[in-house]
């Protein structure tokens, strides 16, 4: 039988070890879930802050009656990253920062503020217009999912500590 007695009990130490310890699950009661649908998001207001705010959002919830206030800052920058013998663009990059600052209500006391960095590429040497363009907006929403990402990570590190 593969779930033997040794194995119910190593299980069952694990679970008390953890408990032990001080483990809180990370969206848990009493850890960085008390970010969880209480904090107001601000984002710049542009396509790529769009996105940005609709990713952390998504991973936070919409705050109903919020006790936190997130604001978002962002900066991108689009540059040449391959060229073809010819002299030719061959891939794009895109890189992003978003600064965040997290504070109690809108004017309250700083809680915890970060930086994000990520980055994204495309293929810039498609020779149809629409192909290139859906290869842009592309990255620049791959770049905001990793940015929204790491600002939630590093808030949730926050609560956590």
């Amino acid at each position: 039988m593969w779930w033997s007695r040794p194995t119910r009990r190593g299980l069952l130490g694990a679970g008390l070890a953890l408990a032990g310890c001080g483990f809180v699950p990370a969206m848990g009661e009493g850890g960085a879930g008390r970010f969880r649908g209480a904090t107001a998001i601000t984002a710049p207001a542009t396509v790529d802050g769009y996105r940005l705010l609709a990713r952390i959002e998504d991973r936070l919830g919409r705050a109903d009656a919020a006790r936190w206030h997130l604001t978002v800052t962002l900066d991108t920058d689009e540059s040449s990253a391959a060229y073809g013998a010819d002299g030719s663009i061959g891939r794009a990059t895109v890189t992003g920062q978003a600064g965040w600052r997290l504070t109690e209500g809108a004017d309250g006391p700083l809680v915890g503020e970060g930086r994000a960095r990520a980055f994204a590429g495309y293929d810039s040497g498609l020779s149809n217009t629409v192909a290139l363009r859906a290869a842009a907006i592309d990255a620049h929403e791959r770049l905001m999912v990793q940015l929204a990402d790491q600002i939630v990570t590093q808030m949730l590190a926050l609560g956590a500590g």
